[in-house]
């Protein structure tokens, strides 16, 4: 059974959650502060981690920190903190997806399955084929192939983009990340480059580039693969 730990100082919020989750047979641990929630996780390890911004004691981002020294678990954040550098913050210092405060249910609950589905994909990920749309990216290859056989022919520059998405099927990857692991750490502002290569891959993957199924922008804060 899934254990996930909630961490949020509204009580309503643990309480509403802890009851949502439980209906939904999900292990359940919560905790009001970074530092009851760093103790839990430790002694507790979870398969995935709820966490607010806005906390009493740490701020959101060092729990991230402190937790990403030691585990991958996958962290949404839940936040009232709705600017653009925020989600950046949270995104590069390790989160995996972000929802905004005020939020329905529904919506953190299709989250949560987006990314328990997603994490036998990405442990086995380094030999795995995925599918974009009508074509076949073999990762263990470096290919991308059309169903009627024909080779896509990209640049070293558009492989790493891709492979970058596709081995983290429905998360959110910064550009921040994204411009530092394949351009490098010099390359921080660049967002153009981004948006160049991005609309390159469109044209070669996409069935309609305007109208992207599989390439996805979050804008202001990077892109996702929706497989």
């Amino acid at each position: 059974m899934t254990r996930i730990l909630v961490v949020d100082d509204e009580p309503q919020i643990l309480r509403a959650l802890h009851i949502n989750l439980r209906a939904r047979r999900y292990d359940v641990d919560v905790a009001a502060t970074g530092a009851a929630a760093l103790k839990m996780a430790a002694s507790h390890p979870p398969d995935l981690v709820v966490l607010d911004l806005g906390l009493p004691d740490l701020d959101g981002i060092e729990v991230i920190r402190g937790l990403r020294g030691w585990t991958t678990v996958p962290i949404i954040v839940l936040s009232g903190r709705a600017g653009s550098e925020d989600k950046v913050a949270a995104l590069d210092a390790g989160a995996d997806d972000y929802v905004t405060k005020p939020f329905g249910v529904d919506e953190l609950l299709a989250r949560i399955r987006a990314v328990t589905r997603r994490l036998g994909a990405t442990a086995d990920a380094a030999g795995a084929s995925v599918r974009v749309g009508r074509h076949t990216v073999d990762l263990a290859a470096h290919t991308v192939t059309r169903d009627d056989g024909a080779e896509v022919k990209l640049t070293p520059t558009q492989w790493g983009v891709l492979e970058k998405l596709v081995r983290h099927p429905g998360k959110l990857v910064s550009q921040r990340q994204l411009l530092h692991d394949v351009w490098g750490p010099e390359y921080q502002h660049e967002t153009n480059y981004l948006r160049q290569y991005m609309a390159q891959l469109r044209r070669k993957l996409e069935d309609d580039p305007a109208r992207p199924r599989h390439l996805i922008t979050e804008p202001g804060m990077g892109y996702r693969f929706q497989p």
